[in-house]
């Protein structure tokens, strides 16, 4: 029995290579992050000796170091990369946006939703939302990379701030208090602590916004179809409609 044409499938080429590799290294790195960052939390309970915190903090930082090249990285492509990696077709704005936003929400609630080759408009939401909160860990994390190790970029300053009188700030480290000045000290954690709530709190909110991003990508999978997940990994989406952005 031959199909309709509003079964027929086809292939539209969506994700290029380095969209692809953005979204894998995120992944991983921020799920490495949210690991080490809830270890982190639970340190007195499980018992971490301070060298071992010190060490933990360490990886969490190697990642986030890796999570914000990967960002940097993408920023660049938004202005390089093919029409869907583009932030014409990334972010919620431009003529006609909002007008398909409530197109795809009657669509999707009436049973017939709308298919998109790029991101969908409910999706552009999710993803101006991601962003934000990984500019912001990523700019209180260097922040709190300073304060707590002395690493870069901020590190330098930071251990001058805090260096007793005749310490080399190249000697300061986190595990040596008698490298420091202690009120000087006492200052810095009280200039860190502001910093540390935003970042805790816009940790909890990424890691909501990611949950509801993954359930979103399983609705949108049942309702839709697309290979939305697949398609992460081959860069091909495979619709049975003719898609709203092409």
């Amino acid at each position: 029995m031959s199909r309709t044409p509003s079964e027929q499938y086809r292939v539209y080429n969506v994700w290029d290579a380095p969209t692809r590799w953005f979204h894998w290294i995120n992944a991983l790195s921020v799920l490495g992050l949210i690991i080490v960052g809830v270890v982190l939390l639970n340190d007195d309970t499980l018992g971490l000796s301070a060298g071992g915190k010190v060490q933990l903090k360490q990886i969490h930082v190697a990642l986030g170091y890796v999570m914000a090249l990967n960002l940097i990285w993408r920023f660049v492509w938004a202005f390089l990369g093919n029409r869907y990696a583009r932030w014409r077709a990334m972010l919620p704005y431009g003529p006609g946006y909002w007008g398909a936003l409530r197109s795809y929400a009657t669509a999707f609630l009436s049973g017939e939703p709308q298919q998109y080759a790029g991101h969908n408009p409910a999706a552009r939401i999710a993803i101006v939302l991601i962003l934000l909160l990984l500019v912001l860990q990523t700019a209180t994390g260097l922040i709190l990379a300073g304060t707590d190790l002395f690493w870069p970029p901020l590190g330098g300053w930071f251990a001058g701030w805090v260096a007793s009188t005749g310490v080399d700030p190249a000697s300061v480290s986190p595990l040596a208090s008698d490298t420091m000045d202690q009120a000087a000290y006492k200052a810095m954690r009280a200039f860190r602590s502001p910093i540390v709530t935003i970042h805790l709190y816009a940790f909890y909110a990424l890691a909501a916004v990611i949950l509801t991003h993954l359930a979103a990508v399983i609705v949108t999978e049942i309702h839709e179809g697309g290979s939305i997940t697949s398609a992460m990994f081959t860069g091909r989406k495979i619709l049975n409609r003719p898609p709203q952005d092409v």
